[in-house]
């Protein structure tokens, strides 16, 4: 049997002589390629919920109300609120809309399309923030009643992402992609608008109606197959 030098074998490969900056610069740039190969896109599934204005907010429950956080949302600084209201249109009513949080400049109520059948409103699909000729909605909550002229939207298929995924993928704020949704019920959904900041996590939103139609769920994910001029 070949004899073995334990001490020369010891000292070759004990971990006093590597250096540990380098194994954390090694272990940074396998996680840096792994995340850069990843080209999948998570869901988020947004059933209707209405974002309200301060001004809003003071009538449907009271002067200097503030929003109770019920659980964070994905994308940072948003979440649902405790709160909810009665969104009432001239046909029927939704009980219960959650309101999501933090308050912003413009009450906006998103709606599936499905959802105005019932309320006998139509929502156009719009980008966010997007209210002025869309269709009009009362608000009613604990404290008093709105009635809004204009708010009431399908929000436009939308991806949030961080600069880094747009970066390695050749997209900008404001492009429109493709996406595909893998299964039994595979859909490509053409027209999603991406918006870039450094304040978004990586997610996708799409209303009840694409979802179902589709077969996708939140926590599913899907890729962009091609962009858009």
């Amino acid at each position: 049997m070949q004899h073995v030098d334990e001490d020369h074998l010891e000292g070759s490969f004990t971990m006093n002589n590597i250096d540990p900056a380098l194994i954390k610069k090694i272990v940074e740039e396998i996680y840096k390629r792994l995340e850069s190969c990843n080209d999948e896109i998570p869901v988020g599934v947004s059933n209707r919920h209405i974002h309200i204005s301060r001004e809003d907010l003071d009538v449907l429950f009271g002067k200097g109300y503030e929003l109770t956080k019920l659980n964070d949302l994905k994308q940072p600084g948003q979440y649902s609120a405790k709160e909810t209201v009665k969104i009432i249109g001239p046909k029927g009513e939704f009980d219960k809309v959650r309101i999501l949080g933090p308050v912003r400049n413009q009450t906006q109520l998103e709606l599936a399309l499905t959802d105005g059948f019932k309320l006998g409103v139509t929502p156009e699909i719009r980008e966010s923030g997007k209210l002025d000729g869309s269709a009009g909605i009362i608000i009613e909550g604990p404290k008093g009643r709105v009635k809004k002229d204009y708010g009431a939207i399908a929000a436009l298929r939308h991806i949030h992402m961080p600069p880094s995924f747009a970066e390695e993928h050749g997209i900008k704020d404001k492009d429109f992609v493709d996406v595909v949704c893998e299964g039994i019920r595979k859909t490509i959904f053409s027209n999603v608008l991406v918006r870039v900041s450094d304040q978004f996590v990586l997610e996708m939103h799409v209303d009840t109606d694409e979802a179902n139609a589709s077969g996708l769920k939140t926590g599913d994910t899907v890729k962009i197959i091609k962009s858009k001029e």
